[in-house]
């Protein structure tokens, strides 16, 4: 009787909860590390990439996985809690092989690779890529109406040449439900050619989500890549206080020129925050709170919080101003916090109950003193205001955390420490391939 040996297709695998022979999860797959072959063989899979709950990205080799299952990996032994290095003769497969172009052996016919099928060999823990499913076409208009279709690995050739302009959509339609957060993660460890073409295709909104959670010097080159048009777009679609200190890390000649292609009000915002100290209440602070005139009501408050593109941190307050009610605002009265709003009836105009005894931060507060303010009064959010009492803008506990934390901290993850029951350190590997 044949064997029956399971297939999985590796976009159901991205994100997968990966868990230890005890049932406790150390993190979730990010890709799959494969060795290319010379002639037709299949690749081999090495290991798997697994972000553990600490942010740091391990290398698991496929000898310690014992379990591929639909919602769950399953993995033994001890994991080497070394922070994962791509070598020169590895691929991942996730990152480098979907979307990329290459021809059918037979007709010489180009196609797209949509997703890669992985096979366990009989008998063993070894998992090699079997099959390929791709559509034909060149990509565009084409890739969405081209034959979709499963072919063997030998069926297709140009996996080990290098490809310019590869496309980016099956990528992300694999990682579609990531926080922009751990697509951060998913694009700093990809190389920085597959990098750009990635944000590339990111919408702007998604992109500026992406930006704001990666590390400087990822975030200089690609914002590097981008036309100038579109990188102005996407600054637009930042917040006003990460797209500042992006531009402060440009050439001064790059950086007035995004400006100067940034709607004029946009641009004012960031201006104005670039002109602070870095670490003081108006370096850190956002220009985009939810202000209210004192005859607006809970009512109002409410459906401003609601606004599902807030921060939790900028939706837990409103802060209630005499017009004008952009900042820089007319008089700041005080804060509702949202608590309150959720207490009073709708009809309640905001400057009855707002709290006007919590003192403002003036905008040069050192860092120490914001973070010792949020402490004080239990707040995760503070007002920033000028010495003519006109609101400037909110400092969030999200930016305060930002900059006390290492510079490095989301390259390094929170310090890198290990998961319960993962303790140890033994290097784990096959064939001297430990990390």
């Amino acid at each position: 009787m044949a064997v029956v040996t399971p297939r999985v297709f590796v976009s159901h695998l991205a994100g997968t909860a990966v868990f230890d022979p005890h049932g406790d999860q150390v993190g979730r797959l990010r890709d799959l590390v494969a060795l290319l072959r010379v002639g037709d063989r299949p690749p081999r899979l090495l290991g798997v990439v697994v972000e553990v709950i600490s942010r740091r990205r391990i290398f698991v080799p496929m000898t310690r996985v014992s379990g591929v299952e639909s919602g769950q990996i399953i993995i033994t032994g001890v994991v080497n809690m070394r922070r994962f290095e791509q070598r020169t003769s590895e691929t991942l497969v996730l990152g480098e092989l979907l979307d990329r172009r290459v021809r059918l052996v037979d007709t010489g016919e180009e196609v797209t690779v949509l997703d890669i099928g992985i096979t366990q060999l009989p008998a063993r823990r070894d998992w090699e890529i079997d099959k390929v499913f791709v559509r034909k076409g060149k990509g565009g208009a084409l890739r969405r109406k081209g034959e979709v279709l499963t072919v063997e690995w030998s069926a297709v050739t140009g996996f080990s040449l290098e490809e310019h302009g590869q496309g980016a959509e099956s990528l992300l339609a694999t990682f579609e439900q990531l926080r922009p957060a751990d697509l951060a993660g998913v694009l700093h460890h990809l190389s920085a050619k597959r990098r750009a073409e990635v944000a590339a295709a990111l919408d702007d909104d998604r992109l500026a989500d992406v930006l704001e959670e990666l590390p400087e010097d990822d975030q200089v080159e690609i914002i590097g890549k981008l036309k100038d048009e579109r990188a102005a777009d996407v600054l637009e679609a930042m917040d006003p206080d990460d797209a500042a200190d992006l531009l402060s890390e440009l050439p001064e000649e790059e950086k007035e020129r995004l400006l100067a292609l940034m709607r004029p009000e946009e641009a004012a915002d960031v201006r104005r925050l670039m002109s602070y100290e870095e670490r003081t209440a108006g370096g850190l602070m956002t220009t985009e709170p939810i202000v209210l005139r004192p005859d607006a009501t809970v009512a109002d408050a409410l459906a401003r919080v609601r606004d599902p593109d807030l921060s939790p941190a900028l939706a837990a307050q409103v802060y209630v101003c005499r017009p004008p009610d952009e900042t820089p605002t007319g008089k700041y009265l005080g804060v509702v916090h949202f608590q309150r709003l959720l207490r009073d009836p709708p009809f309640t105009l905001v400057s009855s109950i707002a709290d006007t005894d919590l003192p403002a931060l003036p905008p040069d507060t050192p860092l120490p003193e914001v973070t010792s303010y949020l402490a004080a009064y239990n707040m995760v959010a503070a007002p920033v205001v000028d010495e003519s009492g006109a609101l400037l803008g909110a400092v969030t506990v999200d930016d305060v955390l930002d900059h006390l934390l290492p510079d490095d901290w989301r390259e390094d993850g929170l310090h890198g420490a290990a998961p319960a029951g993962l303790t140890g350190g033994q290097p784990l590997g096959e064939g001297g391939h430990g990390r």
